[in-house]
């Protein structure tokens, strides 16, 4: 007989929560502690702000076919042991960006973390909705979320500080330490996997998973969700530190940075969000967290800092609400493809962070916040559209007693 699921509560609860806060701080603090160097970036290294950029898209934008196989590996050598491995490899990395020389070679560097790194959001979701119990799902998610919201903020405040203090070489390989006792830490906390059979990997197999995926009403539209949440929410963030940075501000990159304190807000919205989506259902939170993310952009329109950064807060609010129950809902919905269901909703919001990330370098270059703004509302847009469209699907029929999808 299996051993029974991890209930909210326990022990074991409060173990796997704790280890994948950590998986999300590392992770996200590992992705954009390099955000608010970007214009430093640009005046050291002698790039346009879309090159500046290049630091965080091209650590999301491969990272996300590396999430691909991932999925793939993890069914066969297992979820814990692939996001431990993970985590120390990119910190090494991490590390090494410190001592690049060359704009290439941070690149490349970059390059390295994100594929090295995609082991760890590839089946955090699987790994949550294998060994948790039904009820405890959305919560645990909002946990993890609330993790990367921290791992966001830690990695743009160590950044953009100590850069001030102590250069951005300095910043990196303070990251990329904190990083590295983060790994161990998690390793130690994650309990093994209690509920993970291995399954064969080939061609066949992911194929018709793959049909399964995009044969469900729901699940490509939370796909194309993660898509647009994650290119609004990547492309707002990389350019109100230009915007900052420039008259009438001219905020300096301590005083930039300052602004991701923001993510707090976000870490608390996410768990939230997934309480309410546990209680109300999915169904009826996710368009409204959309909402919420397009009302802050439209504030940000103003030019007093205080409702800038309002603005700023309001979105925060509204995107880690939103993907906490999108994520959630995606590896609750897909059964027995849960870590390939995962990978491509992963997939879709890094392609998102990179491909309309980048794109709104050029709505910068050539309609400053205005032109990033209406490029950002439009496709919040689009995903409040597809979310009360979502809100009109029918769920699964429930598992084994358990509760609809």
């Amino acid at each position: 007989m299996a051993p029974s699921k991890i209930q909210r509560g326990t022990p074991a609860y409060r173990r796997i929560t704790f280890a994948m806060l950590l998986a999300g701080l590392a992770t996200f603090g590992a992705f954009y502690c390099v955000q608010p160097l970007l214009p430093l970036f640009s005046q050291l290294f002698g790039v346009n702000a879309e090159e500046a950029s290049l630091t965080v898209s091209i650590t999301i934008g491969p990272m996300a076919f590396a999430l691909l196989a991932a999925g793939m590996v993890s069914d066969r050598v297992g979820r814990r042991p692939l996001m431990i491995a993970s985590l120390l490899l990119a910190a090494v990395f991490t590390l090494l960006c410190a001592a690049a020389q060359t704009w290439a070679m941070l690149l490349a560097l970059r390059l390295l973390v994100g594929v090295t790194l995609a082991g760890v959001p590839a089946v955090a979701m699987a790994y949550i909705v294998e060994e948790v119990d039904d009820p405890s799902v959305s919560h645990a998610m909002g946990v993890y979320i609330g993790g990367t919201a921290m791992g966001g903020l830690a990695g743009r405040l160590l950044g953009g500080i100590i850069t001030d203090f102590a250069g951005w070489r300095v910043a990196l390989a303070v990251v990329g330490g904190f990083m590295l006792i983060t790994a161990l830490a998690f390793w130690r906390s994650a309990p093994p996997s209690a509920h993970f059979a291995p399954r064969p990997v080939s061609p066949r197999a992911y194929a018709q998973g793959m049909k399964r995926l995009f044969s469900d009403r729901a699940i490509p539209l939370l796909f194309a969700e993660s898509f647009l949440l994650m290119g609004a929410f990547v492309a707002l963030y990389n350019y109100v530190g230009f915007r900052l940075a420039a008259p009438p501000y001219n905020l300096g990159p301590a005083l930039v940075s300052a602004i991701f304190l923001l993510y707090l807000l976000g870490s608390f919205s996410s768990t939230f969000a997934g309480s309410l989506a546990g209680r109300h259902g999915p169904r009826r939170i996710l368009w409204i967290a959309l909402a919420i993310f397009l009302a802050g952009i439209a504030i940000t329109l103003r030019a007093p800092l205080p409702l800038v950064v309002f603005g700023v807060a309001v979105v925060t609010i509204g995107f880690f609400g939103a993907h906490a129950v999108a994520s959630a809902w995606v590896g609750r919905r897909a059964r027995a493809d849960r870590a390939q269901a995962s990978a491509f909703y992963l997939f879709f919001y890094y392609m998102g962070g990179g491909i309309l990330g980048s794109i709104g370098g050029f709505a910068w270059t050539h309609g400053g916040w205005p032109g990033v703004a209406a490029f950002t509302g439009g496709l919040i847009a689009l995903a409040v559209l597809i979310g009360m469209r979502l809100a009109r699907i029918l769920p699964l029929p429930p598992e084994s007693g358990g509760p609809a999808r």
